[in-house]
């Protein structure tokens, strides 16, 4: 089968495609074949190896799991022996182990059914910033009718979708973005935009109930002022901090502060489960969530896609069509 490997950590020169066996699934497993993958920050975390400290799971010298890739969409191929509820031909999307390629393994667990309204495209661009939006509004925040939300990095894959989920709860939502997706992020369902590029989120008067930092490239200090005084922060893993451990060391300044403040500051890092996916089902559903596709790529150009997505600021999310 084809797939983008990666033998050395490093920039997108070191993805490469390749002819590999096709994976056999785990008695607990299944086989999928990926229709469509989605492309995230956590796919360029792993590309690079950095910050240092992601290697302790992932490989210390080298990639362990040298095929790239863990949001996907596609059908199931194969059912490992002690699979139920599971059969060959079930359209599903979630966490698979290394998307970027035809075929991929995944547990049960951490996948579900694909929602019926959503192309392969559109439920790859789900799973990652889809649960994370998920949990950090209705798990870390509890996001209710009438508070007033700011989404930072309101735009990406995680904002675009976080926008929409605090509108459908009667949220007042502002999206923080750049100029040109200022009206991208109104018609997501946010009742106002702060143009970073002239204005900072700290600049009016306006205080916030919840802070959802999906950008990770503001000082926690800047990001507590724009907060009410019993407000609620959720900062997402950014591209802030030390090359040895990233922004860890704001993660562990806001668990001490929040002991003594009467803020809630809250790190998130959230893992893909069925029970989040089924719930986003629902949301999807009922017409409050719709995943946005910034563009697509074929598996052969990933090493693009990930260098779009190094750009920065994409309309959603990047996805690569593996079978179209």
């Amino acid at each position: 089968m084809k797939a983008i490997v990666q033998d050395v950590y490093g920039s997108t020169d070191t993805l490469e495609l390749r002819d590999v066996d096709r994976p056999e699934p785990a008695p607990d497993e299944v086989l999928v074949r990926v229709y469509a993958a989605g492309v995230g920050p956590d796919v360029r975390h792993l590309m690079t190896g950095l910050p240092l400290l992601v290697r302790l799971g992932f490989g210390l010298r080298r990639p362990a799991h040298p095929v790239r890739g863990w949001d996907g969409a596609g059908r199931v191929e194969a059912v490992g022996a002690n699979v139920t509820g599971l059969r060959r031909g079930d359209a599903v999307y979630g966490h698979f182990d290394g998307s970027f390629a035809e075929y991929a393994r995944a547990r049960p667990a951490r996948i579900a059914p694909k929602p019926e309204t959503l192309t392969f495209e559109q439920a790859a661009a789900l799973p990652v910033s889809g649960v994370t939006a998920l949990r950090a509004l209705r798990s870390k925040a509890v996001v209710r009718k009438g508070q007033k939300v700011l989404v930072i990095g309101a735009s990406g894959g995680v904002g675009s979708l976080a926008v929409q989920l605090a509108a459908a709860h009667g949220a007042h939502v502002v999206g923080v973005c750049g100029t040109g997706a200022a009206a991208f992020v109104r018609s997501l369902g946010a009742d106002d935009v702060v143009d970073y590029t002239h204005t900072e989120i700290t600049d009016s008067a306006r205080r916030y109930d919840i802070v959802l930092d999906a950008a990770g490239n503001r000082p926690l200090p800047l990001l507590r002022r724009a907060l009410t005084p019993d407000g609620t922060l959720v900062h997402i893993g950014g591209e802030g901090g030390s090359r040895w451990v990233g922004d860890i060391g704001t993660q562990v300044r806001m668990a001490l502060l929040t002991r003594f403040a009467r803020q809630n500051l809250l790190g998130l890092l959230a893992a893909v489960r069925r029970e989040d996916l089924l719930t986003l089902n629902s949301l999807v559903e009922k017409g409050d969530v719709t995943p946005v596709v910034d563009s697509t790529y074929p598996l052969a150009e990933a090493p693009a896609a990930v260098r779009h997505l190094e750009k920065g600021h994409p309309r959603g999310k990047v996805v690569l069509v593996v079978t179209p």
